[in-house]
């Protein structure tokens, strides 16, 4: 009777041990199915996030050559403008050149024009008058002068008139030039820092890259791992 209650307690006791030993089998395998898939699930996300990244890069590196080009032709622009600010400069001295010796004509004019004007009346009361030096010739020459210098006159107030309008438009231009200038400056500054910022782009997104290789490369050693037990 002692020898049969023994042997039933051997075999409950080893039906208790196969169950627990199947129950933590079973458990341990679902646990390494269970790493396995994780492991898969961060694989595929790292492949995608290193795709998202080599995108990045490939804008990142498209927006940094289109800034360097904008940058080039703000600074071609810049360089125009501010060669054309230095002819408008030179124009605008020339016309205050022209426009002050055309004062100095105008002047000249008016001391000729005064000059003929009292030779014309000495002329008149020499022949008036009877006197012997009365030349009529001399009046004719006189009116004639006058004539020339009422036109001398006229034509210099028209180039004074001209010159001043070109003055107006030389200020206006080289305004225009000096707007023009720091807007170009402007645009440069913007252009730098464009490229900078684009560089700065360029690096994390290449660091992200690398990040993501890294961590694919973890992933599949830690599938590997989970598949070989290892």
């Amino acid at each position: 009777m002692r020898r049969h209650l023994a042997h039933l307690l051997a075999l409950a006791v080893l039906a208790l041990g196969t169950t627990v030993w199947a129950q933590t089998t079973g458990s341990s395998g679902n646990d390494d199915n269970s790493d396995l898939k994780n492991d898969r699930k961060d694989l595929r996300q790292d492949k995608k996030d290193l795709q998202a990244d080599r995108k990045d890069i490939h804008q990142d590196k498209k927006d940094l050559a289109q800034d360097r080009t904008d940058r080039n032709q703000d600074r071609r622009d810049l360089k125009n403008d501010i060669a054309d600010r230095n002819q408008d400069r030179r124009d605008l001295n020339k016309d205050i050149t022209d426009r002050n010796q055309d004062r100095r004509d105008i002047n000249k004019d008016q001391k000729d024009l005064a000059n003929d004007r009292a030779d014309l009346r000495r002329d008149r009361d020499a022949c008036e008058d009877g006197k012997a030096n009365c030349n009529k010739t001399d009046i004719a020459k006189d009116r004639k002068d006058i004539a020339n210098d009422r036109k001398d006159l006229s034509n210099d107030r028209k180039d004074l008139r001209s010159d001043n309008r070109d003055i107006a438009n030389d200020r206006k231009d080289l305004h225009k030039d000096n707007r023009d200038i720091a807007n170009d400056k402007h645009d440069l500054r913007a252009d730098n820092r464009d490229i900078q910022n684009d560089k700065k782009d360029l690096h994390n997104d290449r660091k992200d890259a690398r990040k993501d290789k890294k961590d694919i490369r973890h992933d599949r050693r830690d599938i590997h791992r989970d598949r070989h037990g290892k």
